[in-house]
């Protein structure tokens, strides 16, 4: 594996750190594919997303189907941004296992973007009212006290991305 084989690149941070801003610049070379699950959730379960078990059962759903397709993407020369919170060792396994299937270098991209920092772009983002879900604030702090930043022992390239004073919500 080298990094000029497609790439897969995994995105790790907490709610309005930046993550899906950081995505979109990483899918902008030609060869690269953008998947992101708030665009699918919303698609398929925006209706049904509406507690952190909700987003459990749905996200699992997605995994179970785009775990393989991004497997084939990758295995096709295509690299693929996965917009998909690799904020969890269970997360990360998961990714892990559309790594054994593939023979594409991934890079685990960490934004380290300061907790006081995510809450005042997430209140700016929802009220902007443009990002699919509005998490509230104890949503925040919910999914945030499940965040487990990812450990050597894990296997992953990690690329550390400090907060951007310009980053986008």
């Amino acid at each position: 594996m080298t990094p000029a084989s497609p790439v897969l690149h995994l995105l790790c941070g907490k709610i309005a750190a930046g993550k899906s801003t950081l995505a979109a610049r990483l899918a902008a070379p030609a060869g690269t594919v953008l998947l992101s699950e708030d665009a699918w959730l919303e698609a398929l379960f925006s209706d049904q997303v509406t507690s952190i078990a909700d987003y459990v059962r749905c996200t699992e759903k997605l995994r179970t189907i785009l775990g393989p397709h991004v497997s084939a993407l990758l295995e096709a020369g295509v690299s693929v941004v996965l917009d998909f919170p690799a904020n969890t060792v269970e997360t990360r396994k998961w990714m892990k296992t559309i790594l054994k299937e593939t023979a594409a270098f991934h890079q685990l991209h960490v934004l380290t973007t300061p907790e006081k920092d995510c809450l005042a772009r997430l209140h700016s983002r929802n009220a902007g009212g443009d990002h699919p879900f509005a998490a509230t604030e104890e949503q925040f702090h919910q999914f945030s006290s499940r965040y487990v930043a990812p450990s050597p022992e894990e296997g992953f390239n990690v690329i550390f991305h400090p907060a951007a004073k310009d980053a986008a919500v």
